[in-house]
């Protein structure tokens, strides 16, 4: 069976997993999306964030959160920065960071715990999207929103683990088998975003962590 890839609208091959549902596989732009008949109910999905144990107070966190900010974001940013936190989760913590330990000036959005949009009409100097873009059912919709809100030298910071581009792999993968996961990319992918919404790449570490800025 072959579907349109939601991002390249080329052609997908369906991989089935036996407990969480049906993937497409594009082999164009590398991005792998959950079938939509396998998407859980925003009900669903808040019931399993509302599980989630995160907090300042928790150092592992706290250091996960930092390797993240010194290799994607404390290069490319700095001065006097106005940030967005989207999709900030129950505990803004890394908002939380950046605003006690840096300085940083954070907004938070998050559509389940923080749903008023604060950052309409606003210019950002950094947006970060920490365990997010996975979770997301159209993401050209939202990075083309990210790309509008960035100023000029502006800074997207992007946090989700990529696939290996192996279905073997993917089916044994711990990353597919949170079920609020239906969005899935390779640095390929990310590229493919930033060409299709006005970004560049300007760091990626091949793992977890990509960064953007408006390509001029």
């Amino acid at each position: 069976m072959n579907t349109g890839c939601k991002l390249c609208h080329s052609d997908t091959s369906l991989f089935s997993h036996q407990k969480l549902g049906d993937y497409h596989f594009c082999p164009f732009c590398e991005y792998v999306s959950k079938d939509e008949n396998s998407i859980l109910s925003e009900q669903e999905e808040l019931k399993i964030y509302n599980s989630h144990n995160n907090s300042i107070d928790d150092p592992g966190y706290v250091d996960f959160f930092y390797e993240f900010l010194y290799d994607a974001v404390f290069p490319y940013v700095s001065g006097d920065v106005q940030g967005l936190d989207f999709g900030s989760g129950p505990a803004p913590v890394l908002a939380q960071i950046l605003d006690q330990n840096h300085d940083f000036h954070m907004d938070i959005y998050d559509l389940f715990y923080v749903p008023e949009r604060i950052y309409e009409g606003k210019k950002y100097d950094l947006i970060t999207a920490t365990e997010v873009v996975e979770h997301l059912e159209d993401p050209l919709e939202y990075f083309s929103r990210f790309a509008d809100l960035l100023k000029p030298e502006g800074v997207l910071a992007v946090m989700t683990l990529f696939h290996h581009n192996d279905m073997n792999h993917f089916n044994n993968w711990h990353y597919m088998r949170d079920r609020t996961h239906i969005s899935f990319y390779t640095p390929k992918t990310m590229h493919y975003i930033a060409n299709r919404t006005g970004l560049k790449i300007i760091h990626t570490n091949n793992v977890r962590h990509t960064t953007f800025m408006l390509d001029s």
